[in-house]
């Protein structure tokens, strides 16, 4: 059974989630909070499985709110609710540790999808629409922390990867599936989904979603690169 956890400051949004999510015989609302702040209390007492999150909430929003329980509360998965499929604040929450996004008037059934492809550890934004949502909000990356680059031209903090990781992270980040980098790097697709669990292990990022964020704030792609094709919207992340 997968739990979930309802934050949105509108008492009759929380009610057709709940109304929708409870009709599915795996899936379980057991807790509602009008803000972020009221979340993270229930999180620590409820322990969900997933957050259905809005961005836009008075008091603490769910950015911030998102942000505190990536830290605070590893094993909780966030998904948050957007009114644009592409906009500033999804790619804010995508930054902060959510795994996925989806847009209000998503139908009955993507909005359940979504939770049980979350729930099972995937991701349900395509690396593509990162890469799309990167090159319109570049100018929200960090600046650079200082540390600067070595002798080859990497990030400090990259070297923790070897040669072949480093090429597994530039397929993922141009939203390449494991199947397409298999193809392309000659692997089989068993040692690419090896591959990206130890890239994910060793940046300390949560899934495929934040280890493209993380190609991009930590140099090893630019902005604008990649296949340039258009983006496949929300599907699960193999």
């Amino acid at each position: 059974m997968t739990t979930v956890l309802l934050v949105d400051d509108q008492a009759l949004v929380r009610m057709g989630f709940r109304l929708v999510i409870e009709t599915e015989p795996d899936l379980k609302v057991i807790g509602e909070a009008s803000d972020g702040r009221i979340a993270l209390e229930q999180v620590a007492a409820l322990s969900p499985d997933i957050v259905l999150m809005d961005i836009r909430m008075p008091g603490m929003g769910g950015i911030e709110a998102t942000q505190r329980l990536a830290a605070e509360h590893p094993s909780t998965r966030v998904l948050v609710l957007t009114t644009f499929d592409v906009d500033e604040y999804a790619f804010a929450a995508l930054r902060a540790g959510a795994s996925g996004f989806l847009a209000k008037n998503a139908r009955p059934d993507e909005l359940v999808e979504a939770i049980r492809t979350v729930a099972s550890g995937s991701s349900v934004v395509a690396p593509r629409l990162v890469r799309r949502m990167l090159d319109l909000f570049a100018a929200h990356l960090p600046a650079d922390t200082g540390a600067g680059h070595t002798e080859d031209g990497l990030d400090p903090r990259l070297h923790v990867l070897t040669p072949r990781e480093l090429d597994v992270l530039r397929c993922v980040a141009e939203g390449l599936s494991n199947a397409e980098i298999a193809a392309r790097l000659v692997l089989s697709a068993t040692t690419v989904k090896t591959h990206v669990g130890r890239i994910l292990a060793k940046l300390g990022v949560r899934d495929r979603v934040q280890a493209v964020i993380a190609a991009y704030e930590y140099g090893l792609v630019g902005v604008g690169e990649g296949d340039g094709g258009p983006h496949p919207g929300l599907r699960p992340i193999d």
